[in-house]
């Protein structure tokens, strides 16, 4: 058995966060499922009386990824804990596949030592096991953990369950920066405002939120540590300074400044030194996006007559045109391989999610509501985190790429602005 304890900075930033106001999870919605799904079931862990039973979470987070059918065996008796306790052919007749049992065992000092299996139902062998000592706010961490474990032994693909997202909160006449587990739990607000805060984006380290306020009754880029609060001004200029985006290496931002005409893409040092333009267009460039090697840099741009999205390489060389379907295409957001680009694209006058394969140009639109932004991939590429508009309240909501998987995430106020932050901070 694997004995883990949680990262130093996986600790860190739990305690930074823990330290601030903390709000309601959000409201999970799942309206989609893959058609054939994992069936796994997640027997109830021995845990202390009152203490966070990691079952619970685990089974949620496979469920919501689409991928897993969550099979109830809670009226098996008794819950195993050890392998020599588990009936394969009970849980075969069940209809599991896959079992994850555990427990969770008390040390001293509010530390908890949690025990977990993944077992093979079919076969009656034990796939995976691992071991976790934590002080007890970090029970939940634990379990997106051990979530993550099991569906990359499963799928062969990283899961992101003990990742975080960004995203900007407005209520009450105020607009909140907000960071939270993906399923909604511990949000913590970063920065918070009687004027707009937009565009988060995460450094390619999951340490640092670029973000746009307009607190200075104009727009400025700020960059703020989520571990310490501390921040600063990088774009204060003249005119607009807006969207934000990291390079792959964390030491620039491509912003899109006015300070000396329309809109354009300037690269800024973040050791100093003054803004690089990086093209001269007749047309608004805006809302830039780095390929994950680096080598592109992709915008928006009505250059051509209508916004449409381009891409440029950094080491020199002329705009590549990538849209050509329709009047209306904008926000690119690249998956974490480089291969997938996620965008906004207006049909019937509806602004949906889309998704082009760039090997080939070809492009599906994902989603079917009427208004939504800011598209944000998963940092395993399955999923795309964007905001939409139900109604009169703005919600956050994800879809597989394949657009089989959907769920809506919802709380009291308005969502908007999501990010989803890489897997390099947990």
């Amino acid at each position: 058995m694997l004995i883990r304890s949680l990262s130093r900075r996986a600790c860190l930033l739990l305690l930074a966060l823990c330290a601030m106001p903390a709000w309601a999870a959000m409201t999970i919605e799942i309206v989609g499922g893959g058609a054939n799904r994992i069936p796994i079931a997640a027997a109830a862990f021995a845990a202390p009386a009152g203490v966070l039973n990691p079952a619970e979470v685990i089974g949620a987070d496979l469920q919501r990824s689409g991928l897993f059918r969550l099979v109830d065996g809670q009226d098996v008796r008794p819950q195993p804990v050890e392998p020599q306790q588990v009936s394969f052919p009970v849980w075969r007749g069940k209809g599991a596949d896959a079992l994850v049992i555990g427990q969770v065992i008390a040390q001293a000092g509010n530390r908890y030592e949690v025990r977990f299996r993944l077992l093979d139902v079919v076969k009656g062998q034990q796939l995976l096991g691992m071991s976790y000592t934590v002080p007890a706010q970090n029970l939940r961490l634990v379990a997106h953990k051990i979530a993550d474990a099991v569906y990359e032994k499963l799928t062969g693909e990283p899961g992101v369950f003990s990742t975080r997202i960004a995203y900007v909160l407005k209520r009450g006449g105020r607009y909140e920066l907000q960071v939270a587990d993906v399923d909604g739990y511990n949000a913590v607000t970063i920065a918070s405002s009687p004027e707009s805060l937009m565009s988060p984006a995460w450094s390619p380290d999951g340490s640092r939120l670029a973000y746009v306020s307009f607190e200075d009754r104009k727009p400025v880029v700020y960059v703020q540590n989520i571990f310490d609060g501390r921040r600063r001004a990088v774009a204060r200029f003249k005119g607009s300074n807006s969207a934000p985006a990291w390079s792959p290496d964390g030491r620039q931002l491509a912003v899109v400044l006015s300070k000396d005409e329309s809109s354009q893409i300037y690269l800024i040092d973040l050791e100093g030194g003054a803004p690089r333009r990086l093209m001269s267009s007749s047309g608004l460039d805006t809302e830039p996006a780095f390929s994950p090697d680096g080598h592109w840099l992709y915008f928006t741009s009505d250059r051509g007559g209508s916004p449409q999205i381009y891409r440029m390489p950094l080491a020199g060389g002329a705009a590549q045109r990538l849209t050509f379907e329709g009047g209306y295409n904008v926000s690119p957001a690249l998956s974490p391989d480089g291969k997938t680009m996620a965008f906004l694209h207006r049909r019937d006058g509806r602004f949906l999610v889309a998704v082009m394969d760039l090997a080939t140009g070809q492009s599906q639109v994902l989603t079917d509501t009427d208004h939504d932004e800011s598209p944000s991939f998963a940092p395993n590429g399955r999923m795309i985190l964007y905001a939409t508009r139900t109604g009169n309240q703005a919600t956050l909501a994800t879809v597989s790429v394949d657009g089989q998987v959907k769920q809506r995430l919802s709380q009291s106020g308005d969502l908007r602005e999501p990010a989803w932050a890489p897997l390099k901070n947990q």
